[in-house]
């Protein structure tokens, strides 16, 4: 079962507010000057509402933790990186049912986005945006076309993987220049991969890992629809990998490219 921590924490912050102001509202109605002792309840409310509001404001419109769980990112992000989203780059949203209510910015080929996985909504999910909509996007041969364009790599040597990425070791490490975005990527030359070409849809992204080879991404399930955004990723604040001795103190304050 799936834990819908943003939908918690929105009843949370309600139910509290909700009590600490019925309490309010009687005791004005009231109009007492007798000291009174407070029920715990009113107690634990009015010390837990404004806590959870600033949680809550702080998360749902300006910036959200996220924990990198898988290879699909390397070498730009490792398993046990710890991130930050912005979550206002791409427009305000409410939480809980993200409708956008106003909208900032799009995004742009070579961001690093979190997003709603479309096949399973409660999954959330990190790539990197390839085309925006109404873009062609092709791949053939272990390259990138975008309307007819191929995008350029070099070579940049193998791979040499650590922790719990090690198996990457010996993969291609490539310089990748998508358009005015640098970064590097993995590949894996003995391994089939999809080919084919699409147009995106409007209101739609295609995406893809950086470790191209070891990534379920837009090749297989299809694009990514504008409503699914949740923030664009900006900076590694942590790095914990038990296989890479714990702390990686190099990736910490790491701005993401």
């Amino acid at each position: 079962m799936h834990f819908d921590f943003s939908a918690a924490l929105t009843l949370a912050t309600f139910i509290t507010g909700f009590i600490a102001a019925i309490y309010w509202l009687i005791k004005r109605l009231k109009k007492s000057q007798t000291a009174r002792k407070e029920p715990l309840i009113v107690e634990y409310s009015k010390s837990f509402f404004p806590v959870l509001l600033f949680v809550l404001v702080l998360r749902s419109f300006i910036v959200e933790p996220f924990r990198i769980p898988s290879s699909s990112m390397m070498p730009t992000l490792l398993i046990g990186d710890f991130i930050l989203v912005n979550k206002f780059s791409y427009g305000i949203r409410l939480p809980v049912v993200d409708t956008k209510i106003i909208d900032i910015g799009k995004p742009e080929r070579g961001d690093i986005m979190v997003f709603r996985y479309p096949q399973n909504p409660s999954l959330d999910y990190i790539k990197r945006v390839i085309a925006l909509p109404g873009d062609k996007v092709s791949y053939f041969d272990k390259h990138i076309f975008i309307n007819g364009e191929k995008i350029i790599q070099k070579p940049l040597g193998l791979y040499k993987g650590v922790g719990q990425g090690e198996n990457m070791t010996g993969a291609l490490l490539q310089h990748e220049q998508l358009q005015a975005k640098e970064h590097e990527i993995l590949i894996m030359q003995q391994r089939p991969s999809v080919e084919g070409e699409i147009i995106v849809p409007d209101g739609h992204y295609f995406m893809m890992g950086d470790n191209r080879d070891n990534s379920n991404d837009s090749r297989y399930w299809g694009t990514v629809p504008e409503e699914n955004i949740v923030g664009k990723a900006f900076m590694i604040w942590m790095n914990w990998d038990a296989d890479n001795k714990g702390v990686d103190w190099s990736r910490l304050g790491s701005i993401i490219q």
